[in-house]
């Protein structure tokens, strides 16, 4: 399937009178007025293509479209799309390999001395692009600062819109998907509330429209996902650095001020939707940038994304921003059926055009001196410093952008990125040159194409791990990351023993909301300890026997700190990895259930499908701080009562059998969610973050162990807006009763998950508020404290479920007790 898209009247073409690429034609064809405007066609193919039924790439067809289905059908995805791969021919690698390498060669003529339009001095130390570690009040600019990349380039070619970009009419295509891009840009830019954990109801709305969309235009798309670090950890000070930013954006957010800081679930809620939707997604073993290039590519179509390493890539089909992609605004071709999204695409060719015809392969060496999210270093400010850069035109948006401007201006001198090399090693001290050279050299492979082959994964199921990443994980680990079944916390912890724990918007004069949930990571890392031997680090293999550890990045008050955390020690029948998903599934959901302090007696009235979010809630009370009140967990229950009401409204029988009742709850539960702008109770926020962070985290561990509980649906089993209004409810003239009498359904099911809950609860949840406090003073007489006197509250090194402790719990030493390393 060829892409067809449909352009502005003033084609990139016509104005740069050059190709799209060097092994594509493009013909343009006159087309008929859409919405009164004149517009022409562009259909991108290979340069041998006579039609779709000739392209090998296309499968002879275009996408077929089943709405009602909810998902778009292709013939690449083998199965996966619910296509027909069968007939298709595929080109070898090496064949896509060089035509990669054939379009991206660029100019490599003569360099061309363009004449300086303006210089200036470097003050690097003064200099800051507007689009870098600066908390915006926009929404689009807090998403770039999210997504990172090339330090000020985004805003620039957005500046120069009508000389980088090309107005289109995207149908008909397929699409591959930035998905951690596009996650956060559906959160940020649908006026989602922020500071309540997160309004996952709604969100999930948002990202099923958005694919309904593109489905309607016939336009298939394929979702990548970033993975973990890889070995060499080369963007930990880039992720340092976004968590220090999360922490400040947190805090303002948590005392009424703006911000932008995800949901802790929202990946795995994404994920989710991606699924019920059928939409096809991939989780790559590292960053997914140069697996999404080289897809793209391989199927000549567009990438759509919202991070500017991909104005950097050489893509055939060009790059579409999400910030003009209009989805909301689906449009008709006049006079037919067909329907299109609006939306702008970026071609690597007019940026080198509006350089002097700028040689391509000089554009990895611009992103590496300008600072993107491997290499940030500070010999590199002693080469601007000294280089006299040729800002061109003196106007505003040149002071703005004077960096990027420069050095573009700069490097557009050159012929080739050896001689670009050469002259800014000689800008450098000679005895620092080997060393920045290669550094250099090694962050500009990360432009060139990726090893792995997605498609096989789209067509078969399964694709290679690169040979740089693999470090020999069991085979049903690699497939489980690849599918989204296993989260990159976990290859993190696998690969590098080092995992980094999310701020939410939550108390920062407390501890960490993740701190309840460490017995849980315990316990994960006590099972990734026994990875083979080739996994484990070689230095740690050489010492005497002692507690594996692991490190965690967590914050502490408003910045962050490493704490090193010991693994549970686990029985032997747990002691390969690459054998858990062979143990019954008695042995599995037992230790599920161990870990978190529950009987399976108590969850059997529960249904299938909130068996593992009641099981976590039954942890969380018994460890959550004194701050819990019964009100919270009645809120958090009654919201988790959302889902299951949603799908009786909707069922033939509604109205017949129960009345229209369960309708009724639903929309009056609705009502009472919190308004935006309404004051944040930061006790409250505080006890709901620590629930997430122990759902997160039962989450990952029944992952893990291959599900032996039923994995939840998390698009309506939590929202923020409504647990909160929820709380507010309840303190004032609303009860729990009043509430459910309108669904006697809704109350049986409340009664049960109350009744399995409140089993595990600490007595002094249920205490009437006088009695509570009077026990509080007596405690404090007696010098006992609150969190001493509840159960399994402190992390000791007790048994951790009373009566029967088959594992011993080797326990972290706290922060309180140890000052760890801050990190740089």
């Amino acid at each position: 399937m060829d892409w067809n898209f449909r352009a502005g009247a003033h084609t990139w073409k016509s104005r740069y009178n050059v190709g799209l690429s060097r092994s594509q034609k493009i013909s343009v064809k006159s087309d008929e007025k859409t919405t009164g405007e004149q517009d022409s066609q562009w259909r991108g193919c290979v340069a041998h293509s006579q039609g779709p039924s000739s392209n090998p790439e296309s499968g002879g067809a275009a996408s077929q479209l089943d709405c009602q289905a909810g998902r778009a059908r292709d013939p690449d995805c083998g199965g996966r799309c619910q296509g027909d791969s069968a007939g298709r021919t595929r080109k070898s690698g090496a064949a896509a390999g060089r035509r990669c390498q054939e379009a991206g060669a660029g100019h490599t003529g003569k360099s061309r001395r363009r004449p300086l339009r303006g210089s200036f001095k470097r003050k690097c130390a003064q200099t800051q692009d507007d689009d870098y570690l600066n908390i915006k009040v926009c929404r689009s600019s807090a998403i770039l600062q999210m997504i990172m990349g090339i330090r000020g380039l985004m805003s620039f070619v957005e500046d120069h819109s009508n000389e980088f970009f090309t107005d289109v009419k995207l149908r008909d295509t397929k699409i591959i998907i930035d998905g951690y891009a596009l996650f956060h840009r559906l959160y940020f830019s649908s006026n989602l509330e922020l500071r309540y954990g997160g309004d996952y109801d709604s969100f999930t709305d948002v990202v099923q429209k958005f694919f309904e969309s593109l489905f309607a235009c016939k336009i298939c798309p394929y979702v990548v996902l970033d993975g973990g670090c890889d070995i060499s950890d080369k963007k930990l000070n880039t992720l340092k650095d976004r968590a220090r930013e999360k922490i400040q954006m947190a805090h303002s957010l948590s005392v009424g001020g703006g911000g932008y800081v995800c949901p802790l679930l929202i990946r795995e809620v994404f994920i989710q939707v991606l699924t019920k939707l059928q939409v096809c997604f991939v989780q790559c073993f590292s960053e997914a940038d140069r697996d999404i290039m080289t897809l793209a590519n391989h199927w000549n179509c567009p990438v759509l994304s919202s991070d500017s390493d991909f104005c950097i890539f050489d893509l055939k089909s060009g790059f579409c921003p999400l910030n003009g992609f209009q989805w909301r605004n689906v449009n008709t071709i006049k006079g037919t059926r067909d329907r299109y999204i609006p939306a702008k695409c970026f071609f690597l060719d007019a940026l080198c055009c509006h350089f002097g015809i700028m040689n391509k392969t000089l554009l990895p060496l611009f992103a590496v001196l300008c600072g993107n999210d491997h290499v940030n270093l500070p010999v590199m400010e002693t080469f601007l410093s000294k280089v006299r850069l040729p800002l061109g035109a003196a106007n505003s948006k040149g002071r703005r952008h004077h960096r990027v401007l420069g050095l573009l201006n700069w490097l557009s001198r050159f012929a080739d990125p050896t001689e670009a090399l050469d002259s800014v090693l000689n800008h450098l001290p000679k005895k620092r040159r080997g060393t920045v050279k290669e550094l250099l050299c090694r962050s500009m492979e990360e432009y060139v194409q990726a090893q792995g082959r997605l498609q096989d994964f789209f067509q078969h199921g399964a694709y290679t791990c690169p040979d740089t990443w693999n470090p020999g994980l069991p085979p049903w680990v690699l497939a489980a990351l690849a599918r989204g079944q296993l989260s990159p916390f976990i290859s993190d912890a696998l690969v590098l023993r080092r995992t980094i724990l999310h701020t939410q918007v939550e108390n920062m004069h407390r501890p960490n909301a993740h701190r309840i949930s460490l017995p849980i990571r315990q316990v994960i890392y006590g099972l990734l300890v026994n990875a083979p031997p080739h996994v484990r680090n070689v230095a740690w293999d050489a010492l005497p026997p002692q507690p594996p550890t692991f490190s965690e990045v967590e914050r502490i008050n408003k910045n962050i700190k490493t704490s090193i955390v010991n693994a549970v020690e686990l029985p032997k029948d747990h002691s390969d990895l690459s054998k858990l998903t062979e143990l019954s599934l008695a042995s599995r959901q037992m230790l599920l259930l161990e870990t978190l302090k529950v009987k399976q007696s108590l969850l059997d009235p529960v249904p299938a499908a909130l068996k593992l979010p009641v099981a976590v809630s039954c942890y969380w009370v018994q460890h959550a701080e004194a701050t819990l009140k019964l009100h919270h967990l009645q809120a958090l229950l009654l919201g988790m009562l959302l889902g299951p009401l949603r799908a009786m409204a909707s069922s033939p029988e509604e109205k017949a059998v129960r009345g229209g009742g369960a309708e009724t709850l639903y929309a009056e539960l609705q009502r009472v969610k919190a308004p935006p702008g309404t004051r944040l109770d930061l006790d409250t926020a505080h006890v709901f973050c620590q629930w997430q962070c122990c759902l997160q985290m039962g989450l990952y561990l029944n992952q893990l162990l291959s599900t032996p509980l039923p994995e939840p649906d998390l698009t309506r089993l939590y929202s923020g807006s409504l647990v909160h209004g929820l709380c507010r409810q309840l303190l004032t003239s609303a009860s729990v009763e009043s509430l459910l009498r309108l669904c006697p359904e809704a109350q049986q099911l409340y009664e049960h998950l109350f009744s399995a809950t409140r089993s595990c609860a600490p007595a002094e949840l249920f205490l009437p508020k006088g009695k509570l406090n009077s026990k509080r003073r007596k405690q404090k007489k007696s010098g006992i404290s609150w969190s001493e006197n509840r159960v399994g509250t402190t992390l000791n090194a007790r048994s951790w479920h009373e009566g029967s402790n088959p594992f011993e719990l080797l326990m972290v030493e706290t922060l309180e007790n140890e000052e760890a390393p801050e990190l740089k």
